[in-house]
């Protein structure tokens, strides 16, 4: 028995999410599927991000066990064949055997892209969120950076959501402009559920007028889902990639 590290890209668009669903189409789901059709036994998948309906990756994480002769490397080359165009597995290897990629240390790299102009482009509605008013950059990038640190994000999570601790750790947040393109760019050791999409709702806000920059010390301090902004919609999300503080491959 071994346990291989996958790391999958995946165009959320037709998926309910990553996380299996009765009856539903998950990016899980048909990872499994695959692999049990490859490798001839039942695998269970164990991803480190759940990513939600319709958010896309680059490199999200996952690992299962086998009894597989195939090397580990070869793997992502042969099960690729058996998946649909918008989910590719990037790379494939042996890890130690008590590897858990939500349970060890790491570093979480997610990017909202915001297409601000005057009409949409048919090439950028899946991956990216259109407004056409007018945004105030500067505003928001100040109003990310008093994001940065560890804080109690309670009012940038889903007010559903079970967790122990609403504690997160943000390592950076920043607001790029290329032409027509805003990226909000979140590092951070972990998330609360949808927090990084409420992050950039209350910084579409801010962009748009609504809100001001200093608001977000209150919006922190508030501890309230109703203090921030809304949630962006998903398709604008991208989950960019996962680092481990340790290197689990063999």
């Amino acid at each position: 028995m071994k346990r291989v590290m996958l790391r999958v890209a995946y165009d959320g668009t037709n998926y309910c999410g990553w996380q299996l669903q009765p009856g539903q189409q998950t990016i899980e789901g048909v990872l499994g599927e695959a692999l049990s059709d490859l490798l001839g036994e039942t695998i269970t998948i164990i991803g480190a991000s759940r990513t939600d309906s319709g958010v896309h990756s680059l490199g999200n994480v996952a690992v299962f066990d086998t009894n597989t002769k195939i090397p580990a490397e070869k793997i992502s080359y042969a099960v690729n064949q058996r998946l649909p165009e918008d989910i590719v597995v990037q790379e494939s290897a042996e890890v130690v055997p008590d590897f858990h990629p939500r349970h060890c240390e790491s570093c979480k790299t997610y990017e909202y892209r915001i297409l601000n102009r005057e009409f949409p482009l048919p090439t950028e509605r899946r991956n990216s969120y259109f407004t056409y008013r007018k945004l105030d950059v500067e505003a928001m990038r100040e109003a990310a950076k008093r994001l940065v640190g560890t804080h109690d994000f309670a009012s940038f999570c889903s007010a559903h959501a079970q967790v122990e601790t609403t504690v997160r750790t943000v390592y950076d947040c920043t607001v790029e402009k290329n032409g027509d393109l805003l990226t909000i760019r979140v590092v951070g050791a972990g998330f609360l559920y949808n927090m990084v999409r409420i992050i950039a709702g209350t910084l579409l806000d801010v962009g748009c007028g609504v809100r001001k920059p200093q608001d977000m010390d209150a919006i922190l301090q508030a501890k309230m889902r109703s203090a921030a902004g809304p949630t962006a919609p998903a398709h604008g999300l991208t989950m960019i990639g996962i680092v481990f503080t340790e290197d689990p491959r063999i």
